[in-house]
């Protein structure tokens, strides 16, 4: 089963155990994540997409790491004028590992999880 998610402005096709390095998220480690933004799943059952997004599909995944990748650097100049600058960056991440897909949130476990009301 795989499932086909957007973070960060991109699309990944995640799997349950996979590790990514996504865009920088604002979790700690340890800390548990869920993206809703899931464009596609296939299981056994065939092939869901959605219309962008599915409903009520989720992905779970744990924050191992946040951190910053390689340097990368820039030198601009302007010819014959003896401008020039050189400028690095490094881009910030946030590596996670995939738990778990599902295709819907379960509607009715959380109708029964949610407390009763009395009048």
């Amino acid at each position: 089963m795989y499932a086909i998610m957007e973070t960060g402005g991109k699309q990944y096709k995640v799997q349950s155990g996979d590790v990514l390095f996504i865009e920088k998220l604002d979790a700690a480690e340890g800390d548990k994540v869920v993206f809703d933004q899931v464009l596609a799943i296939q299981n056994d059952k065939g092939l869901k997409t959605g219309a962008p997004y599915l409903k009520g599909a989720t992905v779970t995944a744990t924050v191992l790491k946040n951190g910053k990748g390689k340097k990368i650097r820039v030198f601009t100049y302007r010819p014959k004028k003896g401008s020039k600058r050189a400028m690095g960056h490094r881009q910030p991440y946030t590596k996670v590992e995939i738990n778990d897909i599902k295709a819907r949130a379960a509607a009715k476990k959380a109708a029964e999880d949610a407390p009763a009301t009395e009048e």
